[in-house]
């Protein structure tokens, strides 16, 4: 919340010195007055982050100054709090565009909670907007993520990108090896030459020999031309070896060639051909363990080895999970025509919890099919494949309010009978419910909504 500016319109005095009071210590910088009109200023008057509004004030309400607001500076969260609670109220507030609806009496401690939910929810969306911005503005490659080990990663790839050596890439598969080495060649001096690229585990051995070094014509039967290589065709310019780890022994001989003496020779042929080319490799297996074993060069090993970089599994940074996954829901809307604005609470702790063996790969395949499910504007567990919903033992109340499991079900049924049992406890009373539940009355009533229980 540090230096974040907050609105607060407010017309009681005490409630209104209580918020000022507990967010600025929270590190924001806090505007208060006491009326719409007053607040209507206030906006004209510069950039706020969020707007805490009183529902009931003199000259102008909370859902007005939601509206202007939406209406002038929709990137701005609102949220409104009010003594007069009603679904119907709630409803209206978040068809509006209001980030929550809270209801008096409120604790201040919820206040700073959601104040800093809803200033996130900002923050990411305008780190998503930044970032297509720069894809549209730029052809360069862009490594998405604030998490420590990906700011290090940016970090070393700017280091190493001007440096005209061979770079060795490590890391799992679908986190991201191919794009860390195209940021390597757009930093590069051969930024403007060709940057080729293939996945040595994709061709058999013959194949893999033709498509790196090329043939000469009449090298095998339909050999009619003479057929340049990829090294070759790269000259200039960047050359990225996908799992060098899959290439064949027998062919490891050629690649150390082209690396020690800058020439290769095609199938076929018997001329040395010069080769002016960066070599950049990656592979998802233990080079050196390969070469104890005898399956890998070792010569080879170490001229690729000169400087290595390693990609972070999606598992090790968990904090680019949010990020990531609003930027491909955002993209894929975009390219389906859809209007998605955010993803739920839930889905989100879904996807954060999940261990993501397919690491951002698997995550920008789960978007794009979570945007083709989606029909509204709002991502959901619903859109989220059945398999990664968590299981967990459900638990069933007994005497004395102790619970005990009762098999195993997905964890919205669990969710669903856990609320059944709390509203019977209260005897249908949702303000006490919410309590007893540590939420608020929208939160609670979005959740009773998503079950069928807001009869």
């Amino acid at each position: 919340m540090n230096q974040s500016r907050i609105l607060i319109a407010e017309d009681e005095m005490i409630a209104r010195e209580n918020l000022t009071h507990v967010l600025t210590r929270r590190g924001a910088d806090v505007v208060a007055v006491e009326n719409g009109r007053k607040a209507m200023q206030a906006l004209a008057g510069g950039e706020f982050d969020l707007v805490v509004s009183d529902l009931r004030m003199p000259d102008m309400d909370g859902m007005q100054l939601l509206e202007h607001v939406k209406s002038t500076v929709p990137d701005t969260e609102v949220i409104i709090i009010t003594g007069y609670a009603s679904i119907e109220t709630a409803v209206e507030a978040m068809r509006k565009g209001a980030y929550q609806y809270l209801a008096k009496p409120i604790r201040l401690d919820e206040v700073c909670v959601m104040a800093e939910k809803a200033l996130e929810k900002r923050r990411l969306r305008q780190e998503v907007d930044s970032l297509r911005r720069q894809l549209k503005a730029s052809d360069a490659p862009i490594i998405i993520g604030q998490s420590p080990a990906v700011r290090a990663l940016k970090e070393n790839i700017a280091q190493v990108a001007p440096v005209d050596c061979t770079v060795l890439i490590l890391g799992e598969t679908g986190t991201g090896k191919e794009l860390v080495a195209r940021s390597l060649h757009a930093g590069s001096p051969r930024s403007g030459n060709r940057f080729m690229a293939v996945n040595c585990a994709s061709f058999t051995e013959e194949l893999l020999a033709n498509e790196l070094f090329g043939h000469e014509k009449s090298a095998f039967t339909g050999a009619q031309n003479i057929k340049k290589g990829l090294i070759e065709s790269a000259d200039k310019g960047t050359f990225f070896l996908d799992e060098v780890g899959d290439m064949p022994l027998s062919m490891q001989a050629n690649l150390l060639r082209v690396l020690e003496t800058r020439t290769l020779l095609r199938v076929g042929g018997t001329t040395d051909i010069p080769v002016d080319v960066r070599i950049i490799a990656a592979t998802n297996r233990d080079l050196k363990l390969m070469v104890e074993e005898g399956s890998f060069r070792q010569d080879l090993y170490y001229r690729l080895n000169v400087i290595t970089l390693r990609v972070p599994p999606l598992a090790e940074r968990k904090e680019d999970v949010v990020l990531l996954a609003s930027f491909f829901a955002n993209r894929f809307a975009s390219a389906f025509g859809k209007t998605i604005t955010e993803i739920d609470d839930e889905a989100l702790r879904i996807l954060m919890h999940y261990p993501f063996p397919g690491n951002v790969r698997e995550l920008e395949n789960l978007m794009e099919r979570a945007v083709v499910l989606c029909n509204g504007e709002t991502i959901g567990v619903a859109h989220l494949p059945h398999d990664m919903r968590e299981e967990q033992h459900v638990m069933r109340p007994c005497e004395g309010g102790i619970f005990e499991f009762d098999g195993i079900v997905s964890l919205d049924e669990n969710e669903r009978r856990y609320l059944v049992w709390v509203l019977e406890q209260t005897q249908g009373n949702k303000t006490r419910a919410a309590e007893l539940l540590g939420l608020n009355r929208g939160s609670l009533w979005r959740k009773l909504k998503r079950f069928g229980l807001d009869e």
